[in-house]
């Protein structure tokens, strides 16, 4: 594990400030990467926001077998320590199996279990055995409630009993191809006392709603956005890209990163507003 996670774990359990995860979906390039990290540093550390760089090695989950899935775990995770080092900044990516936990753990901060994998226990023991910090996506398929049980898991595998995991709503299933996103998941999810995530930009994806690949309504994210702040979010998890309708995944439901300063500070004034 990276020694900085001791004290990035610090600073997002302390709750008095707000942290963003964002990048983009998956790795394109790193280049894109590069543009992007240094962008949202630049703007979270103005408004005094702790920024974790987010972007995946392999999208394992893709409406299509066709979709582009990322560089892989090694060209991937070489890719991320170069991020880490060069913009100076702590960086989360998802992990898809217990062997990619133990390898990512020695390069990122911050493995991610997708919302799909959730329930995965030797995955979730995996990813907190290593000692990093965990982010664990809440499946669509679940209510805020149930993730209580996941919280056991991790418990089960955590070095000392306590489990450094972040808890991520992501949006519920409503029917078909449409998500909704409840409100009262952030105070549900803080009752099991970790720190909280809303993630904007999958709560309004549109499953499988282009056919062949998942769409989305981007311009309902940062609404989304505003409203988990005011309900209790303790960070924001965001996916941004240059032009989102040239992203190789989600581009339907990322916000521009021209916008992202405009958004954060709307996001921190909310949020001083509400301790103040």
């Amino acid at each position: 594990m990276p020694d900085s996670s001791a004290s990035l774990w610090r600073a997002l359990d302390d709750r008095r400030r707000l942290f963003l995860i964002s990048g983009p979906c998956v790795i394109e390039s790193e280049a894109l990467c590069l543009q992007i990290a240094r962008k949202l540093k630049a703007a979270c550390a103005k408004l005094g926001v702790t920024y974790i760089f987010k972007a995946s090695f392999d999208k394992a989950n893709r409406s299509s077998g066709k979709s582009f899935r990322g560089p892989g775990l090694s060209e991937g995770l070489a890719t991320l320590a170069r991020i880490r080092e060069r913009v100076c900044v702590p960086v989360l990516t998802d992990v898809h199996t217990e062997q990619q936990a133990i390898a990512a753990a020695e390069v990122v901060d911050i493995l991610q279990i997708p919302a799909f994998l959730c329930r995965q226990t030797d995955l979730i023991h995996a990813a907190v055995a290593t000692g990093a910090i965990v982010n664990i996506k809440k499946g669509q398929f679940l209510a805020p409630q149930d993730m209580g049980n996941v919280v056991k898991k991790a418990a089960e595998a955590a070095p000392g009993g306590k489990a450094k995991i972040l808890l991520t709503e992501r949006g519920t299933t409503f029917g078909y191809q449409n998500l909704v996103a409840d409100m009262r998941a952030m105070p549900i999810l803080g009752g099991f006392g970790h720190p909280v995530v809303f993630d904007a930009t999958h709560s309004v994806q549109l499953p499988g709603g282009a056919g062949d690949r998942s769409g989305g309504q981007r311009e309902f994210a940062p609404v989304l956005a505003r409203c988990a702040v005011v309900a209790g979010a303790d960070g924001l998890f965001i996916e941004t890209h240059p032009d989102p309708d040239q992203a190789l995944s989600d581009g339907p439901n990322m916000v521009p990163l021209a916008e992202m300063p405009k958004l954060l500070a709307q996001l921190v004034r909310l949020r001083a507003a509400l301790r103040g």
